[in-house]
């Protein structure tokens, strides 16, 4: 069951209506890092987890997320409230499209499903949420650098901190799973080059805790072990067009 209320999670109150700013505002609403690729992501998920507590944590932030994307909704239409009185070319999407939100990024390109990363294992799913939020968390970043309104500044500053917020609760219900630190899951046991690490950029060469004992095996000079590969084969109709001019020269003679 879903219902709606109609006051806002956090308050919106745009100062200096900017149509320009609002195209840039689009990337949190219909693009890859936006709101409605969040909470779609995180709400397909919980249906994959069979553990209580980290499907009822995916419902309670994927809630919130449409609540986000409700608050950048919001400060795009008051952005775009005087669209009439904006130059076409500050801001010529909401001029073709009319005023308030759409399903686009700041570039023009419709939302897809493609931007949702979900794999049905609960450990692959919390750390790709963890990459989304900090995702999100790098746009409003950039957005805020961009804004000069102090009260978008707030509602975007907030919607920044939802996302450090976020990736913390991703991050300890890993760590409850024993999988924060642990790079492997799944049930397939991985082959005997597990901690091998290769020296594949020669050059200043620099070591730390990513390639050095006990966790890896530095192979400071890897040298190839496949072998040479099979020449390919390729029936293509150039072979066969050969393979006639052979036999045609052979009936000559």
């Amino acid at each position: 069951m879903f219902y709606h209320r109609k006051e806002l999670i956090q308050p919106v109150n745009v100062g200096k209506p900017d149509a320009r700013f609002g195209t840039f505002l689009l990337e949190q609403f219909g693009g890859a890092t936006g709101e409605l690729t969040a909470a779609l992501q995180y709400w397909v998920q919980s249906f994959h987890v069979e553990n209580a507590g980290i499907r009822d944590m995916l419902q309670d932030i994927a809630m919130e997320e449409f609540s986000h994307l409700e608050m950048v909704g919001k400060l795009i239409a008051q952005h775009t409230s005087k669209i009439d009185q904006t130059a076409v070319y500050d801001a010529p999407l909401f001029k073709l499209k009319g005023n308030g939100p759409h399903f686009l990024d700041s570039q023009g390109a419709c939302w897809t499903a493609a931007y949702i990363n979900e794999g049905g294992n609960v450990v692959r799913d919390l750390r790709a949420n963890i990459a989304s939020e900090a995702g999100a968390r790098q746009t409003y970043d950039a957005l805020i650098g961009a804004c000069d309104d102090k009260g978008t500044k707030q509602a975007l500053t907030h919607l920044l901190t939802r996302e450090i917020t976020h990736a913390n609760m991703f991050m300890k219900a890993l760590d409850a799973m024993g999988k924060l630190t642990d790079p492997m899951f799944g049930n397939v046991p991985p082959d005997e080059t597990v901690k091998l690490v290769f020296n594949l950029s020669h050059g200043e060469d620099v070591r730390g805790p990513w390639n050095e004992a006990p966790d890896f095996d530095y192979v400071a000079d890897p040298q190839p072990k496949g072998g040479m590969p099979p020449a390919p084969v390729n029936p293509s109709d150039e072979r066969q067009a050969e393979t006639k001019t052979k036999a045609k020269s052979h009936k000559v003679r």
